[in-house]
């Protein structure tokens, strides 16, 4: 089952708006079972809206369109159905009093004659009522094609799929079963994991299809599996993945939908009654931002230090000028004080510290670009990792968070 979604609307293409409207209808048609072919964005004008409906009619059996079903005269789309369908648009008395109802419940203003224009439909079309709008969402079918209108306002449109829209197709259409599952992985690039699970991929029976989703730091592995029985399905998922952790296991992170990295860390350490705290150098505080950005994050995450410069880690950490000038900031030896230091001063259980030189300069130290060094402090001792990040400033700081992170994930479930 094959489905199209167009956007109409001069305030995408100028980047007024984002389209965050296909994202969600594309996720949507997904979980039921039906593959978006295309997605297309245009202007509010009948040409290229016609256009697009017969060209997106060759090829898909479901479109959706969204916008352009304002009051306004610059919303045209219900205008520009009825050439399509060679119709007219002729009042919806249901319609109507839904538009009335809203007035009378939210409205101080009284109604206008633009308003109840909203009750015009084409006379082909099932309306779709909008609780939250007075702009009705529109159902019409023409030689086995669906055609589906929604309003552009993102909070009508989401009420319209999951209330009407999606149920209605769900009997309209025989579908297949397609399940995602995502794994996170983090610490290792693409073209390396790629290479370690090669065979894996080559031997996936024909009905699963993987996908690598990389960014900074990590890499999302989607398996999709499609097929007309769901266990057959979901049994054979869990038997590859089991295959994929014998072979990836110390990057696996856990599973999309699951809980981000910061939110796994978050639920272990309040799980277990455990306190975390950072110091943090070359990646600027972004390890802190990422923790505290999860909700009850001040049940474990007591605050974080951010010693950038070289002399701050001397008055503030209280790590001697001896260490630093024996060693240089960027070394294992002062990523471990660090460590030490700033789980002792915030009374914590556990702490993490980051030094390296991110670029595009070597500044205070003489270690080569992409030098990264992680140290976590535990209750038993601190440990400490180097890591060669490459040469790009912003990868380097991305990948020693998701490092960092990882890290302390993979000590607290110890």
């Amino acid at each position: 089952m094959k489905a199209e979604i167009i956007t109409i609307g001069d305030e995408i293409l100028i980047g007024q708006i984002v389209d965050s409207n296909s994202a969600f209808i594309g996720k949507e048609l997904n979980k039921i079972g039906v593959d978006v072919l295309q997605i297309t964005s245009i202007q509010d004008d009948e040409e290229h809206i016609l256009t697009s409906l017969k060209e997106a009619s060759q090829r898909a059996q479901i479109i959706i369109v969204t916008g352009g079903l304002g009051p306004t005269k610059d919303d045209i789309t219900k205008k520009t159905f009825c050439k399509y369908f060679n119709d007219e648009l002729v009042l919806n008395e249901q319609v109507l009093q839904n538009v009335e109802e809203l007035f009378r419940k939210y409205v101080k203003d009284p109604i206008s004659d633009l308003n109840r224009g909203q009750a015009y439909i084409p006379s082909k079309a099932q309306a779709l009522f909008n609780q939250f709008g007075t702009a009705p969402g529109m159902w019409i079918e023409q030689d086995d094609v669906v055609y589906i209108s929604l309003p552009g306002v993102p909070f009508e449109m989401k009420a319209l799929m999951q209330n009407q829209v999606l149920g209605k197709l769900q009997e309209r259409f025989k579908r297949p079963y397609i399940i995602h599952k995502t794994v996170l992985t983090y610490g290792m690039g693409e073209s390396t994991i790629a290479e370690k699970i090669e065979d894996w991929e080559d031997q996936l029976p024909s009905f699963i299809k993987l996908a690598y989703l990389p960014s900074l730091g990590r890499v999302r592995l989607r398996l999709s599996a499609r097929g007309e029985n769901e266990q057959l399905l979901l049994d054979e998922l869990e038997n590859q993945l089991e295959k994929l952790h014998q072979l990836i296991g110390d990057i696996i992170k856990g599973y999309e939908g699951e809980g981000s990295l910061e939110e796994q860390i978050a639920q272990k350490f309040i799980e277990k009654g455990l306190s975390l705290t950072t110091a943090e150098s070359c990646t600027g505080g972004r390890i802190a931002s990422q923790l505290t950005a999860v909700s009850g994050a001040s049940k474990f995450f007591k605050g974080g230090l951010v010693t950038y410069e070289t002399a701050t880690k001397n008055y503030v950490l209280g790590i001697s000028q001896e260490i630093i000038d024996t060693y240089s900031v960027v070394s294992a030896e002062i990523t471990k004080e660090m460590a030490v230091k700033a789980k002792a001063l915030f009374r914590t259980d556990y702490a993490i510290a980051t030094t390296g030189n991110a670029g595009p300069t070597k500044g205070d130290s003489d270690a080569e670009i992409g030098t990264v060094f992680i140290a976590i402090a535990t209750p038993s001792g601190v440990e400490v990792f180097e890591n060669h990040l490459g040469k790009q400033r912003e990868k380097v700081t991305e990948k020693a968070v998701y490092k960092a992170l990882g890290l302390i994930l993979d000590e607290v479930n110890k």
